[in-house]
């Protein structure tokens, strides 16, 4: 099932953003927030969320869907080291962040059409 696939990575991608956290709190360098960030709110929350969703809604768990876990997951490993080159000011990475935006922006788009079609009208 894709719903335990989401639920089962987001936790991951929880744990390690929250580790990065505890690091930063820990030696007050703070840098790396916004790779923090994203990884808890994409990893974590959103994939999280769609993971709740497709347990509620097993008739979405189509290929739609896994191209959608797919993408999500690869456009998150993509833009969290291109941000982190970002702000570290590694040019070299800065592709994958762009790349990453892209696969993760295609993906919540994905997930867009599949949620406006599986919560559409009520049919009689």
């Amino acid at each position: 099932m894709i719903s335990r696939w989401f639920l089962r990575l987001a936790v991951v991608f929880g744990l390690i953003g929250m580790g990065m956290g505890v690091a930063m709190g820990a030696t007050h360098d703070f840098v790396l927030a916004p790779v923090h960030a994203h990884i808890n709110l994409v990893g974590w929350v959103g994939m999280f969320l769609a993971g709740l969703f497709y347990a509620a809604k097993p008739e979405a768990e189509t290929t739609l869907a896994r191209v959608h876990l797919v993408g999500l997951t690869l456009g998150l490993c993509l833009l969290a080291p291109g941000i982190a080159g970002a702000v570290l000011g590694i040019a070299a990475l800065t592709p994958l962040a762009i790349a990453g935006s892209i696969v993760t922006f295609a993906s919540m788009a994905l997930f867009v059409g599949i949620v406006f079609r599986h919560t559409g009208p009520a049919k009689a």
